[in-house]
């Protein structure tokens, strides 16, 4: 089993003093920092945008992985490839208004790790074609647009279907799961097959970092 990653979700951050918060959750043992971009459009919320993500480049060299909530991605990329992301995540759904493949071909010509996400009500069988062209799949364990939300067990399906995909080639892809990540759903998600966990609230909203991140990794 590959090392489980923790990439904190900075939508659960103190943004009030966000630079301190993280060097905290890097010095607390994070592996990435998770960045959700929302649009209000493609989700019901609007977050921030490629300037956020500069700020967050100034101050960490950790991974800096963008999940892309938003309408019209193929537009946005090159700002989050200038603003200093390692990762860029798109949507798979016809409702994100972008061509898929298109889209992750511009991300890995722009020397990101290209990512493809879906909604927990969508089927796994649209991001079966892209699998091959991408190095992580992000499966939603929540309804995205907030925070804060419960984890839906029965997206672990999709996370075995994904984990069961990596046993059948000799290029894996990361298996990243978010939303109502903690301790226990943590544990879930690992013997499913998962290997990259987004957390927010369940490490912003401790009053120790470090321990909440062991926790997610099991201890």
């Amino acid at each position: 089993m590959s090392k489980v990653l923790i990439a904190p979700s900075i939508l659960a951050a103190d943004f009030s003093r966000l630079g301190e918060e993280i060097l905290k959750v890097q010095q607390a043992g994070a592996d990435w920092i998770h960045c959700d971009i929302m649009d209000g459009h493609f989700v019901d919320n609007i977050s921030f945008g490629p300037a956020i993500v500069g700020f967050v480049r100034k101050q960490t060299n950790l991974p800096l992985d963008v999940h892309l909530m938003i309408e019209h991605a193929d537009h946005y990329v090159p700002r989050f490839v200038d603003a200093g992301a390692n990762s860029i995540t798109v949507h798979v759904e016809s409702e994100a208004k972008h061509d898929v493949e298109k889209t992750l071909q511009q991300i890995r010509d722009a020397k990101c790790r290209t990512g493809l996400t879906l909604n927990p009500d969508t089927d796994f069988k649209l991001v079966e074609p892209f699998l091959d062209a991408i190095d992580m799949l992000l499966i939603m364990t929540v309804h995205p647009g907030f925070g804060g939300q419960s984890f839906r067990p029965e997206q672990m399906d999709k996370v075995k279907r994904a984990a069961k995909w990596n046993e059948s080639r000799s290029r894996k892809i990361d298996i990243e799961v978010d939303g109502g990540i903690n301790a226990e759903t943590a544990r879930v998600s690992i013997e499913n097959g998962a290997n990259v966990l987004v957390a927010g609230t369940s490490i912003f909203k401790t009053n120790d970092y470090a321990k909440a991140i062991r926790d997610l990794r099991g201890g």
